[in-house]
């Protein structure tokens, strides 16, 4: 790991592409002090590799997952608010089309599936559901399984408290078989069944107009959820105390440079034809600084999360802040 006398510390890191990261991993900014090995990899595998595998010395990590983690006290690594993935999750609601479903206090009652229940955009669905439209968890009788596919487990085995009610799909079974049987009245999940995809007619969306309803709740609460944070492996941050600060400056330098593409309208930066547009709209809703790195910026964001954890039975307790980023001053 430690290069001869001189030479910057080699660091591993799993991560996904995105305009916030891609200046670092193209070598643009990095550590002072050290340099970084980049894995670029799809969510799912870098979960499994990095947070839950240790692989990586620095990695991305799921925010539901890690809460349920840190409250175990079995994480490998130390979080950094540095929410690499953001998103609105009203898109992730779809109903049976002769559900009854129409409004989201429909969902009271109902048998709703997952295809994980710790999942970080699920968790956020749920407390949605709860705090914007009265309907709690233990309303709703929740379905465990693989959407198009069969034998899908939870990245990090749970125990509900009984006041859940949940059932796991049997074996060779997939959530989208029990949707199209009438077994299931709705799908939450943050990748869009392939039916759905394909526009088959006996699954929609809840929300018509998604946009719409997500900039009423940012409006209404303020809150961006942050789905991903960037973790440093225990021992490694035991090792070099100086690396979480350095690593969060150029977290922050690289965001800043992905901004200042996303300001420039001489080219697109993303194969969007009307970037400058959407960009306007957002800025008007969310501010300048919408995807903000830190703690007191997303001081809300981050109680939230924990209040759900606690509140879905996924933790036992409401993480404090310093619980969550202990490394973090």
């Amino acid at each position: 790991m430690n290069g001869p006398l001189g030479e910057d510390t080699r660091l591993t890191v799993g991560c996904g592409a995105y305009d916030r990261t891609w200046p670092l991993i193209a070598g643009m900014f990095r550590p002072k002090g050290y340099r970084l090995d980049w894995s670029v990899l799809p969510p799912e595998e870098v979960f499994l590799r990095g947070m839950l595998g240790g692989e990586f010395d620095i990695t991305e990590m799921s925010l539901s997952t890690y809460l349920l983690l840190r409250s175990r006290g079995t994480c490998r690594y130390l979080g950094l608010p540095l929410f690499v993935s953001r998103k609105f999750r009203h898109s992730a609601l779809y109903v049976r089309s002769d559900s009854g479903i129409e409004r989201p206090e429909d969902f009271s009652g109902r048998r709703v599936g997952v295809p994980e229940y710790q999942l970080t955009a699920n968790v956020w669905v749920r407390g949605l559901l709860a705090d914007e439209y009265g309907v709690r968890p233990e309303a709703i009788h929740w379905v465990i399984g693989g959407i198009d596919a069969p034998g899908r487990a939870e990245k990090v085995p749970v125990t509900l408290p009984p006041r859940f009610e949940t059932t796991r799909l049997p074996a060779g079974e997939t959530l989208w078989q029990w949707l199209l049987e009438g077994k299931l009245d709705a799908i939450i999940a943050p990748r869009a069944p392939k039916a759905f995809a394909d526009g088959h007619p006996a699954i929609r969306r809840l929300f018509p107009d998604v946009p719409a309803a997500e900039r009423a709740y940012f409006r209404k609460t303020g809150l961006f959820p942050p789905m991903h944070l960037i973790g440093i492996r225990a021992d490694i941050a035991d090792r070099h105390p100086d690396l979480a600060a350095s690593l969060t400056v150029a977290f922050e330098q690289a965001k800043a440079y992905a901004a200042s593409e996303l300001h420039q309208f001489a080219y697109d930066t993303a194969m969007l034809p009307w970037q400058e547009a959407a960009l306007r709209q957002t800025e008007e809703i969310m501010g300048k600084d919408y995807w903000s790195y830190g703690i007191e910026p997303n001081r809300t964001a981050i109680e939230a999360m924990a209040r759900y954890s606690q509140e879905q039975g996924l933790t036992d307790r409401c993480l404090s802040i310093p619980e969550i980023f202990p490394n973090h001053r």
